[in-house]
């Protein structure tokens, strides 16, 4: 019988795939070395205000407010232009945005938009004393109560997430808008203060427009809390702004409002917050830039910050200390030090390459130790790369198996696998990065000695000998 020439064709391809030797591999297991991370890594560390002066101290954000005023001209009517403004300036230097908006802030005019106060909304005007270590400065709080109020900010929020939910330019929305600072407090007018009511007003707003930029609140909230209303159980991060100053609890009762006070005080699920959710905040100002130097300089207040960290899990606080002048050698040094534990600190301990016969892929295993003390929160993808010994990448692909978001720290290596096509024979590096989806934004490097070592951004995983 007479096979069809379509048969034959396939019995000699099957015939010629078999004899063909196909691409086998040697040196397939590496354990890499160790080193710092730099302290400029994304989404992590300390945080000038926006256009700090430059090479004060490594960072990958910047910080600003933006008056609730200049961004909102009606109910309906809204201006972007100062919110790109500021996100596009802050971009152009490789770095992410921390935003808060604000309606009261002592000594600027600008806040509560006019169109509500032409509609009839309340306002107090007072020297608000509680601006130490600055003077009392002339401040001015809404009517929190009003009902135009409470829809504008319904509808300021939900019109902000439509536009920048998800922004690459922005990293951390702190919730802003109610208090003082958008501080979430008018101490010591705590009479002017806003209800619980308008408070879940705000939060259900920002719950409903940001699903994916996090948005981080001042106090943690359990249901007795009484100023706050409950929001342990809500999707936010929180931020302490007395860092290292009101942070640690004392057991004294006149300090039952510091942070770790109120967070304990509020329960299990907002103890757990990190694993989830962000924490950041500022430090003090009475310790700025003092508190990395030796504990005998630091005001009789101040608090350990590598024991706050610790306790907070803090990934980022804004700063002034380390920025508004040049910090000396020792100083300098222990920052570095203590800022690169902040946040997600990832370190590859080894990776493995087996060729998978079946799919005539590069396996890939790596053991990836997270040696900061909170996990990385970003959805950010992965790439995997077969690279040459000069450093041409000649293949890549997205790993979603390399992913990191929410992995934990843990003194146990977490194990991760992707897959490659195997190249042709001949020697190579197979490379590893996360993608920082801002163009032109600072890459997130892995605190290993063969980071960036055969193409920038890229940590080299190991050689690869293709025969």
């Amino acid at each position: 019988m007479r096979l069809p020439a379509s048969r034959n064709f396939l019995l000699i391809g099957l015939l010629i795939s078999t004899l063909m030797p196909h691409p086998t591999i040697r040196g397939q297991s590496y354990a890499l070395k160790p080193a710092p991370s730099p302290a400029e890594n994304p989404l992590k560390g300390l945080v000038p205000y926006a256009r700090p002066a430059p090479n004060r101290f490594p960072h990958s954000m910047e910080f600003q407010y933006l008056p609730l005023s200049d961004l909102m001209l009606g109910m309906d009517q809204f201006d972007w232009s100062p919110m790109e403004r500021l996100l596009d300036d802050i971009a152009s230097r490789g770095n992410q945005a921390v935003v808060r908006v604000y309606m009261e802030y002592p000594g600027k005019e600008k806040g509560i938009p006019q169109f509500l106060v032409d509609g009839g909304l309340r306002v107090h005007r007072y020297p608000n004393t509680n601006t130490a270590p600055f003077p009392p400065t002339q401040v001015t709080t809404p009517d929190y109560e009003d009902a135009n109020l409470r829809e504008a900010l319904r509808r300021f929020i939900a019109a902000w997430g439509k536009a920048y939910d998800g922004d690459p330019r922005l990293a951390y929305i702190t919730a802003g808008l109610l208090g003082t600072w958008g501080e979430w407090h008018t101490y010591p007018k705590d009479d002017l203060w806003a209800s619980h009511k308008t408070q879940a007003i705000v939060l259900d707003a920002y719950a409903t427009a940001f699903r994916s930029t996090p948005v981080l609140l001042r106090y943690p909230a359990g249901p007795d809390h009484g100023a706050q209303v409950e929001n342990a159980n809500r999707p936010f991060g929180y931020h302490d702004d007395s860092f290292a100053w009101a942070t640690l609890e004392t057991g004294r009762r006149q300090d039952d409002w510091f942070y770790m006070s109120i967070l304990n005080s509020a329960g299990a699920q907002a103890r757990n917050k990190w694993k989830s959710h962000p924490i950041g905040g500022e430090i003090r100002p009475e310790v700025w830039g003092k508190i990395f130097d030796s504990p005998d300089q630091w005001p009789d207040q101040a608090q350990n910050f590598h024991e706050c960290v610790s306790v907070t899990h803090a990934t980022w606080l804004m700063d002034t200390g380390m920025f508004r002048k040049q910090a000396s050698p020792e100083r300098l040094t222990t920052a570095i030090t203590e800022v690169g534990r902040m946040g997600y600190d990832f370190y590859v301990r080894s990776s493995t390459f087996q060729r998978n016969n079946e799919s005539r892929q590069l396996d890939v295993t790596l053991e990836i130790l997270n040696q900061g003390v909170a996990p990385f929160y970003a959805d950010w993808p992965s790439e995997i790369a077969i690279a040459t010994t000069a450093g041409k990448i000649v293949s890549r692909q997205h790993a979603p198996g390399f992913k990191l978001q929410g992995l934990l720290p843990a003194k146990t290596p977490h194990r991760r696998s992707a897959s490659i096509p195997m190249p042709q024979s001949g020697e190579y590096f197979v490379l590893l990065r996360v993608v920082n989806p801002l163009p032109g934004g600072k890459p997130l490097r892995f605190a290993n000695v063969d980071q960036d070592a055969t193409k920038a951004g890229w940590l080299t995983l190991g050689k690869l000998m293709v025969e």
